[in-house]
């Protein structure tokens, strides 16, 4: 364990859970590394952009752009534009004095509302009422085209380089229509790494693989909003997290020694992503993953190694694992905040050899439960009810040994569960499709080890 700090950063901690105890001959390595931040957001910390923009004098250290589905749908029923308006208002509310922050309107274009002129508005009391009064304007008619919604928000965040933390959040009702997959995905591809965004589908005629694939490339969450009255809540409580993050483009360093290589590496807490083709090489045997943006939290990866064999009573370091700021935040070297060791030790001891570590053993159970329910899911829609009730099954019994309470609920509105030790369940008639992709939006969210 480790803890490094520097002034205006919030302290990070890690934490390394394994059995480094490897039988003979074994290859395989597995750790859970759990990154903690404190004395940023809400502890008093203050954000640090690119070349610390507030301690320059700029008084911004965010920037936030909303981009709002404005296609024809959002007219039917006229409750999702007025939910649109009210939660982007709400957002606005939520907006610290100084923070950078836009307002796009989304159909088969693109078009800024606020401030209108290709730039950012800084927030104040005068900006945040001028911001609220020109949601007039957001008016439903036309198509969808994501991918140049988000080529806009990069537009506009590049013109405030000096802005590390930047954060969008796309409002969706329906499906990428008016441009093709390609291209959005090409939009996508060029805009990772300069922003963050959290993806909201409002009813149930979006898609939920579309949304996940933005907001997994961009380092955000998706999430369902069945009713337009649940908006104006849920964009409070994403511009409360993004206004408590406090240093951006933070990256998870991994250097193995000679003949050793990463398998995989996967965010497990609060959810799962996985990492492992998001490696950029950072010297010789290192690679660096993006973690994003952080505040006060917490989260747990799980990283896996494979070294060359040995026999007993050999030992070697498998992995150093460092969180690191990369050169143009830390302001012309990349820094080291904290670090950790992997260890492998290999033994002719049985007990030890075949413990799995609980936190190991706990995050492979989170992964196999999102991977069950998006796996029945699947086999409903193609009417394999068989497959679907059997992987639905395993995931309720994993939900309940797991203490997953979250997932065990909303599991519940889909199956009627018969045994939850066993995994015995029945699929329930006439399933709202609110319901269903509810549980399959929020399958990679996790729980934590249980002390």
């Amino acid at each position: 364990m480790a803890t490094l700090a520097k002034p205006n950063l919030p302290r990070f901690n890690v934490e390394i859970f394994q059995n480094e105890y490897l039988a003979d001959g074994a290859r395989e390595v597995n750790a859970i590394v759990t990154v903690t931040a404190t004395g940023g957001g809400t502890s008093g910390g203050r954000p640090l952009g690119f070349a610390d923009a507030t301690a320059a004098g700029s008084g911004t250290a965010a920037a936030v752009v909303v981009l709002v589905d404005c296609s024809g749908s959002m007219d039917y029923p006229k409750s999702k534009i007025n939910g649109a308006r009210e939660a982007t208002a709400a957002a606005i509310d939520a907006l610290r004095d100084g923070t950078a922050f836009a307002v796009v309107a989304g159909t088969h274009e693109a078009r800024d509302i606020y401030p209108g002129d290709g730039t950012l508005a800084t927030a104040s009391a005068t900006t945040r009422a001028q911001a609220k009064e020109s949601l007039r304007r957001l008016t439903a008619a036309g198509g969808t085209a994501m991918g140049t919604w988000l080529a806009k928000a990069d537009q506009l965040f590049l013109t405030r380089r000096d802005i590390a933390i930047r954060h969008a959040v796309l409002l969706t009702d329906g499906n990428n229509e008016h441009e093709s997959a390609e291209d959005l995905a090409r939009t996508v591809e060029r805009v990772t790494g300069h922003f963050t965004a959290d993806c909201r589908g409002v009813g149930t005629d979006w898609r939920i693989d579309e949304l996940r694939r933005i907001s997994s490339a961009l380092l955000g969450t998706t999430d369902i909003v069945a009713e337009p009255s649940g908006l104006a809540e849920d964009f409070r409580s994403m511009m409360a997290g993004a206004m408590g993050k406090q240093v951006a483009d933070v990256a998870l360093r991994i250097w193995t020694p000679a003949n050793a290589r990463v398998r995989f590496v996967k965010q497990v807490a609060p959810a799962v992503e996985d990492l492992s083709s998001r490696r950029t090489e950072a010297g010789p045997r290192a690679g660096d993953y993006p973690t994003g943006s952080w505040g006060d939290e917490s989260r747990d990866y799980h990283v896996c190694v494979e070294v060359p064999a040995a026999s007993v009573g050999n030992e070697m370091l498998a992995a150093r694992i460092s969180l690191v700021l990369p050169e143009q935040v830390a302001g012309g070297t990349p820094e080291v905040l904290t670090q950790g060791l992997v260890k492998a030790v290999w033994t002719d001891d049985l007990a030890s050899s075949t413990r799995i570590s609980p936190q190991v053993a706990h995050y492979t159970g989170q992964a196999e439960l999102a991977s069950s329910i998006q796996e029945g899911l699947e086999a409903h829609r193609a009417g394999d009810v068989d497959r679907a009730t059997a992987k639905l099954g395993a995931a309720v019994r994993i939900a309940h040994a797991t203490g997953n309470e979250g997932t065990y609920k909303l599991l519940q509105k889909v199956v009627d569960v018969v045994d939850p030790k066993e995994g015995t369940v029945r699929f329930r008639k006439d399933v709202s499709e609110a319901d269903s992709m509810t549980l399959e939006t929020r399958s990679t969210k996790t729980v934590r080890v249980k002390k």
